[in-house]
């Protein structure tokens, strides 16, 4: 290659624009041996990118718990998490986020963002079977917050129910620091035959490269660029990097790609997500100790004139790259063409770490693989962290500061009537819930999404948990706390948790605040992990989340959404959260305290926005958490349901609305009314049984050191508490599912 050619434009700042730091650009200097041109100073500022590179996480990152009796790939290995089931069944399982491309355009960032976690999961040769969300919006009364909200849902929706996998699970929550940038992070979890599994590698000298799916064009172009910055008031002129998503399209390709696992032509497959060729290319590379020769001009195109860096770069959605064994080609192109995809040689495997990338039969680019990736030559950052000055401010919050309202019920009709509380209906009937037939929750509505692994006498159980507030009020603890109630929410189900997968949502890396809240997470997402033997299966990094305004720059709250795996034993012991009959006695398993740190109720009905976060006791937690298995397994309980946002008197309320009952109970007087009813203190369970079942309940608990009260009985529709009305079930069912639709302009 020419070394002087192309280069004379190409200059640190350049390099800069792109979004390389000086340094960064020196070291590419060093590894070619030589100034780049444009089009590899382009492949480098995107592989080299945070989104891609996580060079400024992995330090910390690679502190996580990631071994596990159950793991059939480490974190980082494959595209997703993928766990052993037993019974010869695996499933591959992932969460990542977009973004700041659904903070442009919401409806094709979501939709695209769904498009691409799933191809994530059958690209390793396992079928979707459930996804789940988990959405951050700012304020809900404003127009902009609107039209987010309603793009980002019907984008999810739109996409999710087309491709035919059911939403079985996820969360909504608002906060006006989400208001420019919200949070958009996508799950899907499949199913596949172990030994069936598909790695994203790429070796065997003279075997042909393929790219299958969609045609190429300009969309997405420099996205994985585009995560990696804040948004600005210029954002909105980057709308090409927000990708174009078709899924019809990737039904089309998930079916052609199962077809394909199932023959013995396949070496590697990986999804083109994040920077396209440029990283399937190199990462498949990398990862077999193999280069590649690339032939840009052959790329099936949808757009003329692109350049060999828009056809490297673009996003274009519904597209994989495939190494398949030499002699092979045209069983290849017959199964692709049965689908009526794209299938094209682009080039073919060869020894040694280079790529070559040939346009009209122009050596474009010339770089080595191992030097673009993750664990090779990409960089990595040790940053500086700083404990922010109002943090110790937050930790001297005490309860006695915060007057008690004289009526409590008006306190629970404002909870109830919170966006953050109230049914999320809105947005469920949008979705797709039960394509497949495999959703076991759409009538037995339980803590975690619980899905029917058909000829089997297991099903798993899936979510997705993450109190920001409580982060923000400490990070390692409030992080540790969304562990657990991941776990809490699996083992109300009847399930046993497995392993995780996170969505590490954040504000920039190179404050020393924002990354002091990054590594607290990290801390707290360790500790819990490793009590409840929940190793972390890899994910995804996103930082940048704050929008820049003028010299303001507002960061979101740190967001480490927790995505979790378990299984149902025995999917016949599946427990709802719901009430079963009157005369059942409700039971509280775990112990109240006067606390109400950073809840619903002292945030938004008080205006209180610094305190610590609710109680939390880990080993507590785990405790409870055993005790209720064991409940659960002996067939004890009749439901159960976990304390969290809104407190007590908010999970009582969604167990009674379940079958129209209600319930009559009194609450202890050793505690503050207020934070009896709606502190959102940890490792709190409530269970309803049968009076005949209730001595063996009680057997059972008194055995161990975990706290449990007798609160009442389930009644008639109504809410009763320490014999006060708060009102009629059905009454506040209404004012509960309303809230939203009202907000959106929908009554």
């Amino acid at each position: 290659m020419d070394k002087s050619k192309n280069t004379k434009s190409v200059t640190l700042e350049t390099a800069e624009q792109l979004g390389l730091l000086p340094e960064e650009f020196e070291m590419i200097r060093e590894y070619l041996g030589r100034t780049p041109n444009f089009t590899e100073l382009s492949i480098y500022s995107v592989m080299w990118s945070e989104h891609c590179s996580y060079k400024n996480s992995i330090k910390w990152l690679k502190t996580l718990p990631r071994k596990g009796s159950q793991l059939l790939a480490e974190a980082g290995e494959e595209n997703a998490g993928l766990v052993d089931l037993g019974e010869g069944i695996a499933c591959a399982f992932k969460i990542e986020s977009h973004n700041h491309p659904s903070a442009l355009e919401p409806y094709q960032g979501a939709a695209t963002g769904v498009g691409g976690i799933n191809r994530d999961i059958f690209t390793m040769g396992a079928r979707p079977v459930a996804q789940l969300n988990s959405l951050r919006f700012g304020d809900p009364t404003l127009e902009r917050t609107k039209w987010l909200m309603k793009g980002v849902v019907k984008g999810i929706g739109d996409y999710g129910n087309a491709f035919g996998v059911p939403v079985v699970g996820g969360e909504v929550f608002f906060d006006d620091c989400y208001t420019t940038n919200p949070l958009v992070n996508a799950m899907s979890a499949g199913v596949v035959r172990k030994g069936n599994t598909v790695s994203a590698i790429s070796y065997g000298k003279g075997n042909p490269v393929f790219i299958v799916g969609s045609s190429t064009g300009k969309d997405g172009i420099h996205g994985a660029t585009f995560a990696s910055e804040d948004i600005t008031e210029a954002s909105a002129d980057k709308i090409p990097a927000v990708q174009v998503g078709d899924p019809f399209q990737e039904k089309l390709l998930l079916e052609a790609s199962l077809e394909l696992v199932k023959t013995d032509a396949l070496v590697g497959m990986q999804d083109m997500g994040a920077a396209g060729i440029t990283c399937s290319t190199s990462e498949m590379s990398a990862k077999g100790k193999h280069g590649m020769v690339i032939h840009l001009d052959k790329v099936p195109m949808r757009q003329e004139d692109m350049q060999p860096f828009e056809i490297l770069l673009s996003e274009s959605q519904e597209r994989m790259l495939v190494v398949a064994k030499k002699g092979r080609e045209d069983e290849i192109r017959q199964i692709f063409e049965k689908w009526d995809l794209n299938c094209v040689q682009i080039g073919e495997v060869i020894e040694g770490d280079i790529l070559k990338y040939y346009f009209k039969g122009e050596l474009v680019a010339e770089v080595p693989a191992d030097s673009l990736v993750l664990g090779g030559g990409a960089p990595v950052y040790d940053r500086e962290y700083r404990e922010p000055s109002w943090f110790r401010n937050s930790m001297t919050f005490k309860i006695e500061t915060v007057k008690m309202p004289p009526d409590l019920s008006e306190v629970a009709r404002f909870l109830l009537g919170s966006p953050n509380i109230a049914s999320k209906k809105w947005v469920i009937e949008q979705y797709d819930t039960m394509v497949g037939t495999k959703n076991m929750t759409t009538n037995t509505i339980s803590d975690s999404g619980v899905v029917n692994l058909k000829g089997t006498n297991k099903a798993l159980a899936l979510t997705v948990d993450c109190n920001s507030r409580y982060v923000n009020a400490d990070p390692e603890k409030g992080c540790a706390i969304a562990v657990s109630e991941s776990a809490r929410n699996i083992v109300c189900s009847g399930g046993e948790p497995l392993a995780i997968t996170n969505c590490l949502n954040f504000g920039n890396p190179y404050n020393p605040e924002v990354y002091w809240q990054f590594v607290g997470a990290i801390k707290g997402m360790s500790k819990a992990c490793e009590k409840f033997s929940t190793p972390v299966t890899g994910g995804n990094v996103s930082f940048y989340n704050q929008a820049t305004s003028g010299d303001k720059t507002e960061p979101v709250f740190p967001t480490p959404v927790i995505g979790m795996l378990g299984v149902l034993p025995d999917k016949k012991k599946l427990t709802g959260i719901g009430f079963r009959k009157e005369g059942d006695l409700i039971y509280l398993i775990g112990s109240s305290k006067n606390d109400i740190g950073s809840s619903e109720y002292l945030y938004n009905y008080h205006g209180v926005k610094q305190s610590p976060p609710p109680y939390f006791d880990l080993e507590e937690e785990y405790r409870m958490q055993e005790v209720v298995k064991r409940l659960i397994s002996k067939g004890i309980i009749s439901s159960a349901h976990d304390v969290s946002d809104g407190g007590l008197f908010v999970s009582l309320f969604e167990s009674a609305r379940i079958s129209s009952m209600g319930f009559r109970i009194d609450t202890d007087i050793d505690f503050r009314k207020d934070a009896f009813l709606f502190g959102e203190a940890q490792g709190r369970v409530v269970v309803s049984v049968d009076p005949s079942k209730e001595e063996d309940l009680a057997g059972m608990l008194a055995q161990t050191d975990v706290e449990f009260t007798l609160l009442g009985e389930v009644t008639g529709n109504e809410a009763v508490i320490d014999s006060e009305s708060y009102g009629k079930i059905s009454e506040l069912e209404s004012l509960y599912e309303n809230v939203i639709p009202s907000l959106m302009g929908d009554i």
